[in-house]
Parts: structure tokens; sequence; C-alpha cells
């Protein structure tokens, strides 16, 4: 599938960035597309119909926005700069299909983000998707922030720095606390990896397209994902150490009640043996010793 995207083009990026006397910010990790074929795989990865609602977070200069609003019945995109927001205000009065929030997306709920187009969504009544070219700086906050809310996304297609997307997506014996924090709520999959060539300004990294399919409800400890994440926490803040001791100094180091005799019969009661470090224990493992310890909030 190709687009005839009017805001693809370098010269326009370029142009429109002049007219704003805007530098990006590599702090901000602001990169934009410029690649017909890679928008067109966050395009197709996220399956929109015209019965999708859609955020978008960190719309820039409108290029992804424009594919969003083609194919979805609403579209609120949350752009922290006010002079971007303001030129997309201009550049997309025609489309009533469209929101644009000025502000920033960590402080809003995602209830009151979706209030500004699609009340149905806002009160849980229709589903949400989010999709996104995520700044860099802000990419596991973005995640967390909509995965931890109650009124989560069915689906997020994301595209984020490469090292990223293969944590999210590692395995045991490479597992991370950005790995449990997602894979709690969602199945992570990469589905394409982007050349830096792709974006201006060119980054010094690769990107890749991650999907996450939203689960129904979280894969451990689903009364209680955000104490067993805190537990999760607690296990990686020694990363070098046999969790035999690391786990329980970590958990003292947050304020959580520990006896260390009492977290290596957890460990035991779960099958694990405590020479073994955090990255090498799995979800359900740690959904075992959380059951174990009768971790609370």
């Amino acid at each position: 599938m190709t687009t005839s995207n009017p805001y693809l083009s370098p010269a326009r990026v370029h142009a429109a960035l002049r007219a704003l006397d805007l530098r990006p910010s590599r702090g901000m990790g602001q990169n934009f597309l410029i690649d017909g074929a890679a928008l067109m795989k966050i395009i197709n990865a996220a399956g929109l119909t015209a019965d999708d609602t859609v955020i978008e977070i960190g719309p820039g200069l409108g290029v992804l926005t424009w594919e969003l609003v083609q194919r979805a019945r609403a579209v609120i995109a949350v752009e922290l700069d006010r002079r971007l927001a303001e030129r997309l205000r201009a550049e997309f009065r025609a489309f009533p299909n469209l929101a644009i929030i000025q502000g920033d997306v960590l402080r809003l709920p995602p209830e009151s983000i979706l209030a500004e187009r699609d009340s149905d969504a806002a009160s849980g009544a229709r589903p949400y998707k989010v999709v996104a070219n995520l700044p860099y700086a802000i990419t596991s906050a973005a995640l967390r922030h909509f995965l931890s809310d109650p009124l989560r996304p069915t689906l997020m297609v994301v595209l984020v720095q490469r090292e990223v997307a293969d944590r999210i997506c590692a395995r045991p014996g490479d597992l991370s606390v950005l790995a449990h924090a997602v894979q709690i709520y969602a199945k992570p999959e990469i589905v394409a990896r982007i050349p830096a060539s792709c974006f201006f300004p060119t980054p010094e990294v690769e990107s890749t397209i991650l999907r996450l399919q939203i689960r129904s409800q979280p894969a451990v400890a689903p009364d209680q994902p955000e104490a067993l994440l805190r537990l999760i926490k607690a296990g990686f803040l020694h990363p070098r150490k046999q969790l035999g001791n690391a786990l329980p100094s970590g958990m003292a180091a947050m304020g959580m009640k520990t006896d260390k005799q009492k977290v290596l019969e957890a460990l035991a009661a779960a099958g694990i043996d405590p020479t073994r470090r955090a990255e090498t224990v799995t979800l359900d493992e740690w959904g075992a010793v959380h059951r174990a310890l009768h971790v609370e909030r």
C-alpha cells in the first residue's frame, strides 16, 4: 500500500520547521518520519477501521495524523509543543473527526483525552487504540501511562527506539522491569525495523514498530498487578546480586515489609533457586513469589 500523504515530503518538513522557527529537540526525542513505506507499515499494523477511536501521542507535523484521520472514526492527537499544536489545528481544520490537545500526555488520563472527541470511549463503552511515533524521551513512561490505567486501549502500535523494543520483547535471561511492566498487560510483537535514514533529523539509533495487543486482564496477579510490579522492581534494584540477597535488600530499600528468611522460603515455594539473578525470572515465577509473600499494595 502506498500513500499520497501531502505532509510526508522531506522538503515540506524542512519548510514547516523553518516557518515555525523550530529546531527539533534531541532531549525531547523529536525525530520526524519522512519515509512513506515506514509510515504505511505503522498504519497496516494498526488495522484501522471506520469505527475506531485513536489517540496519537506527539503528532508533530501531522505526517501520521493525516493517515489516521483518513481511516478512523475519531482521532485525538496530544502535542506538547504549543507551536506544533497551533499549526496542526490550522492545517487540519477541515477534519471534524480530529481533536488536537496541547499538553503533556503523561499528565492527562486517557479518560480526559478521549472525552475531547468520543464520550463513549471515555466511558469505556467503546474501545480505542493508541498509534504513535513516540518521542524517545517519554517512551517507557507513555507505555506505562496507558497500560496501567483502568481505561486501557485494546491495541498500541508505536514507533520506538530499537533497543527499547528489544528490551520489551526480551525472554528469560535478558528480562527487565520494563519487559515485565509491558508483558503483564500486553503481548508485544516486533512488526518491522526502521532505519535511522527514515527520519529528520537522523537519529543515532534505529527504530522499531512495536505492536502491543492488550490483554483483557493482567497476565499475572490480575487483582494486584502494580503490587506485583513493585516486587519485581525490588528484585531488579541490585541486578548483579543473586536473587536470595537482591530481593530482600531491594524490598527493604523500597520500604516494603521484608524478612530474608521469609523471602528465601517464598523463592523455594516458587521453585526458584536463590542463586539466580532477576533477569532470568519469568513473569509467572514472579507471580508465584508474590503469592507466597502475600505482598500488599
